[in-house]
């Protein structure tokens, strides 16, 4: 297991280092930086002005250099200093971390509560009414763009019978009380977990369905063991080992948001300050945020590995290829 964790270490931190440039370099690419923009919000600076603050953010740099640069800063524990909203990035990303972490946490929790239940009982009865029932809800759930099914909501629950909030987070801001916040949380999550749902049904289902075919599952039944046992227990234990793959993928997701649905809600969550960001050439946020996504999809596939384990003990380290 320690050569396990130890590979997995090293694959993560080349990753990153790739991953790293790759977005440095591009962002260093696009048209326009900083300098055009302070020159374009004050006509008064002349063009040595500008080549003097480029000298003095190292603009002025090859790419290359600028990067080494930058990863020296960080391996300090520099993060850089956010352009846009003129406070450190560290001040800026975890504020919208957290506000990212409670929306897709309960987003993702909502989803499988309901799709776990919905996918095994289709299994259970393939073919049934039922399953036909559940297979077109999901593909209708699957059809809906996420920013239709949030005017949607909005124009029901908002505008229409006006119990809930169109969207923002001016309560939480102002420190009022945990009920007042869940109101603001309702509609996106629900977007969220709705996107989510039909998905995530679809692969319990047509797992469950391959499980409860094996003859492990005939056995333990022919062995006369409940079936609430049989499914619960044997069966979708099985069943989740390919989710989990799901999961581990959806895990980064967690970390770095949802554009169009905060943004259709005014959720200032990590989805919309990398979309800021990076329209605005706010680099070290824009770098910063991406590679913490990067990280925690990382972390995503290495949890995901530790399920595997758990949910199947056959599936142990030593026999997983680094």
């Amino acid at each position: 297991m320690t050569r396990f964790l130890l590979a997995r270490l090293l694959q993560a931190l080349l990753v990153l280092a790739a991953m790293s440039f790759m977005v440095h370099g591009l962002i260093g690419l696009m048209p326009g930086d900083p300098i055009d923009l302070m020159i374009s919000a004050n006509p008064k600076l002349t063009a040595a002005d500008a080549a003097h603050l480029r000298q003095l953010y190292g603009l002025d740099l090859p790419i290359g250099q600028r990067y080494l640069n930058w990863l020296a800063a960080v391996a300090r524990g520099d993060l850089g200093y956010s352009r846009l909203y003129h406070q450190p990035v560290a001040d800026v990303l975890l504020p919208r971390l957290g506000n990212t972490l409670v929306l897709m946490a309960l987003a993702l929790a909502l989803a499988l509560a309901v799709a776990i239940p919905a996918g095994v009982q289709a299994a259970r009865r393939a073919g049934s009414a039922l399953d036909r029932g559940i297979t077109l809800a999901c593909f209708a759930g699957i059809s809906l763009p996420p920013f239709w099914l949030a005017l949607l909501l909005m124009l029901a629950f908002a505008v229409g019978l006006g119990w809930l909030p169109a969207g923002g987070m001016a309560s939480l801001a102002a420190g009022a009380g945990w009920t007042d916040g869940l109101r603001y949380l309702v509609l996106p999550v629900a977007t969220l977990a709705l996107a989510g749902v039909a998905g995530y049904t679809r692969y319990v289902r047509a797992a469950m369905v391959e499980v409860l075919r094996l003859d492990c599952i005939r056995t333990a039944r022919a062995k006369g063991l409940p079936e609430s046992r049989v499914i619960w227990h044997h069966a979708l234990r099985n069943a989740l080992v390919p989710v989990v793959t799901i999961l581990g993928l959806e895990f980064g997701n967690l970390f770095s948001g949802a554009l169009v649905t905060e943004t259709m809600f005014s959720w200032q969550g990590m989805g919309k300050l990398i979309y800021d960001s990076i329209m605005g050439n706010d680099y070290n946020v824009a770098l910063i945020a991406l590679l913490l996504a990067t990280a925690m999809v990382l972390l995503g596939n290495f949890l995901a590995d530790l399920g595997y384990a758990v949910l199947d003990p056959r599936m142990g380290f030593e026999d997983r290829a680094p």
